[in-house]
């Protein structure tokens, strides 16, 4: 296969069903590669480590849409992503997330850690005994912890979620019409329920995250606080629902690797970053450069250029890891690039972690029978990668 045939099948569903083949054939063509679209691709750890980092790379933000897109704002999906803090650069990316991590510090989700638990344990002990894995666990863990920070009530959550799922479709370069209004209706249902429960925070005021965000005061636009508010909610649940379908995947194909966790809990947080190397919620990030570029060995990249990092490809990359098609949470300095990295690196990051850490040893050993069974169902996406379905029995 040439980098060009790999190139086109990952635009194919059968090469986003298992992309990293062609990542191995475009990694060895070029760390970097202008493509008949006019993108150039990144594939390496070293060079996606950098340019995640590198000052001279941005977002396309709300200027750049109403250039190419100028009924963007129509679509409130897309609204509520391009207005907040994922699609926007300094000084507002700097102004916005500030605000947003006041509120979303480390000592909040540490403190999430026995909520976190006590959800998980409730949903395996509901968990049937042959089940959805997707649909009876990693759907809901996520969706009831973002929630509990949002302050959102608990009878609310199952609404939360289709939409949440509705929305995401945004984040994909190919989508159909039929998933963008879709997504325009979840965004204009979000929209409506956080107006409402700002409101309400600030008559009465609890201690969640939509209150301190309401108490920022003028730091954010009443359209950036709805967006970001948005934004909290569909990252908070769809990235991690993922990485608990595919960590399941992964450690319930090597029973021996399930039994080492089994036996040694603390070993959590090294099989997550395992987890996250090996096979990346996220698949790929865009940019775009600032100014001229070298990006050695020869390449250089001019101002305005439009770069697709392939976090995935980066994650696989045996110039970075050894044998990388080997899954071993044993392996030293694991530094998966699946969260992105530099200023927009994700703010959510620490408790997708934190759930997963928690997650995987409640369910090994509650569930000491835990099976995969029938057939697992990816969902067709580029840069969002996950299961549709995921058939287990509990013994």
């Amino acid at each position: 296969m040439d980098y060009q045939s790999a190139l086109g099948s990952l635009f194919s569903p059968e090469g986003r069903h298992d992309p990293y083949p062609a990542y191995d054939v475009l990694r060895a063509h070029a760390p970097a590669f202008l493509a008949p679209d006019e993108r150039w691709y990144v594939t390496t750890h070293a060079l996606t480590t950098r340019l995640l980092r590198d000052p001279a790379v941005r977002l396309a933000d709300s200027r750049d849409y109403d250039q190419f897109w100028p009924e963007w704002r129509q679509n409130r999906g897309v609204a509520s992503v391009v207005l907040s803090m994922l699609q926007m650069n300094p000084p507002d990316h700097t102004r916005v997330r500030r605000a947003a991590a006041a509120t979303f510090t480390a000592r909040r989700i540490a403190a999430m850690r026995d909520v976190i638990a006590g959800q998980a344990e409730e949903l395996i002990k509901a968990m049937p005994a042959t089940a959805d894995f997707m649909t009876s666990f990693a759907y809901p863990l996520p969706i009831g912890v973002i929630c509990a920070l949002l302050g959102v009530p608990d009878s609310d959550r199952a609404w939360f979620r289709q939409r949440a799922a509705d929305l995401t479709v945004v984040l994909e370069p190919i989508s159909t019409v039929d998933e963008m209004e879709l997504a325009d209706a979840a965004g204009r249902d979000l929209e409506d329920y956080f107006i409402g429960l700002i409101a309400e925070r600030r008559r009465h005021p609890r201690e969640d995250l939509t209150t301190a965000l309401a108490a920022s005061g003028d730091t954010l636009t009443g359209e950036e606080m709805l967006a970001n508010l948005v934004l909290l909610l569909v990252a908070g649940f769809e990235t991690t629902a993922n990485l608990l379908g595919l960590g399941l995947h992964l450690l319930l194909g090597r029973p021996a690797e399930a039994e080492r966790l089994r036996a040694h809990p603390d070993l959590a947080p090294a099989f997550v970053e395992e987890i996250l190397r090996y096979d990346s919620p996220v698949q790929l990030t865009s940019r775009l450069t600032t100014e001229p570029l070298d990006l050695g060995d020869g390449l250089s990249v001019p101002a305005g250029a439009g770069l697709t990092m392939l976090l995935g490809s980066a994650n696989r990359d045996p110039a970075r890891y050894d044998d990388p098609h080997r899954f071993d949470p044993g392996r030293p300095n694991i530094q998966p690039v699946s969260f992105g990295g530099g200023a927009h690196y994700c703010l959510g990051a620490p408790l997708a972690r934190l759930e997963a850490q928690v997650a995987f040893p409640l369910l090994l050993t509650m569930l000491p029978r835990l099976a995969l069974t029938g057939v697992a169902e990816r969902r067709d996406r580029l840069v969002l990668r996950g299961f549709s379905a995921l058939p287990v029995t509990t013994g």
